[in-house]
């Protein structure tokens, strides 16, 4: 790569959010001779309005090459490309606008999250609402790296984890329940009178076993005292299955992707 590490590049106060790059072909091209990026904290649930959108397409515009990535892997709104003298400005513009810099360096990483409750049946527990929270809690440590590495929180509503958290996040608080799945035994026989192969496709998935189907009876029975809530039987027959009434969140600790072990995944803690 041209590209060389762009040293402590910034804004005022701040010591996250910009990740500084130059070109070591600086007279060849001297359009990209900066092209620093910066992280842009993205609304919990990744929602906008179209006013939003174009209010931060236009400032990119203005301040930068006008590339965007919606969204980083760290979930934050990307803007690929300015020079440093354009840090200040665009930062002016995107606190007039609401908006502020996410997370970058050794510091608490921009929080981010599904959609939970805005949108999706499976949700488990507000995941907007927290991960707000939590970034309004967290707002010096995402602003000021003092750790000796990053640290990333990701919240996900339930085990489908389309945050994915799991794999993700140094910290995952994901949705799950206590007490006994719902069950609707009529959906559940119209789901197989339908052609659904419950015995293959959901009974034999299940990675506990403990669930069993009586094929005389018509009668699905689940063991969910040894469920581990992995939502596969759920994502199958929606209209015959529900979580359970006794809601929450697991908090789960560890992720990450070594390069020479390969990626691990979190495990749970509480």
């Amino acid at each position: 790569t041209h590209w060389k590490h762009g040293g402590i590049v910034g804004v005022m106060g701040y010591g996250g959010g910009v990740i500084g790059r130059y070109s070591d072909l600086a007279e060849t091209f001297p359009d990209v001779a900066h092209f620093h990026t910066m992280r842009i904290n993205q609304p919990a649930g990744w929602f906008y309005t179209s006013a939003a959108l174009r209010t931060l397409a236009d400032i990119w515009d203005k301040h930068g090459s006008g590339i965007t990535n919606m969204h980083g892997s760290t979930g934050d709104v990307i803007f690929l490309g300015t020079r440093t003298e354009n840090l200040e400005p665009c930062f002016a513009d995107l606190t007039k606008a609401g908006f502020d810099l996410g997370g970058s360096g050794s510091a608490v990483r921009t929080p981010s999250c599904c959609n939970g409750m805005a949108r999706c049946e499976w949700a488990c527990y507000d995941t907007m609402r927290f991960t707000y929270d939590l970034t309004q809690h967290f707002q010096d440590e995402l602003h000021r790296p003092a750790f000796p590495y990053k640290f990333k929180f990701k919240a996900a509503g339930c085990a489908n984890d389309c945050a994915a958290s799991v794999a993700r996040a140094d910290m995952s608080l994901i949705g799950t329940w206590k007490d006994s799945i719902q069950q609707d035994d009529a959906e559940v026989k119209k789901y197989v009178d339908g052609g659904l192969d419950i015995v293959n496709d959901v009974v034999m998935l299940c990675p506990t076993r403990c669930m069993r189907w009586d094929a005389k009876a018509s009668k699905l029975t689940i063991d969910n005292p040894n469920c581990v809530r992995c939502m596969h039987c759920l994502n199958v027959m929606p209209k015959a299955l529900r979580p359970g009434k006794q809601r929450g969140a697991a908090i789960l600790l560890g992720s990450k992707a070594p390069i020479v072990e390969g990626a691990l995944l979190s495990t749970v803690l509480v």
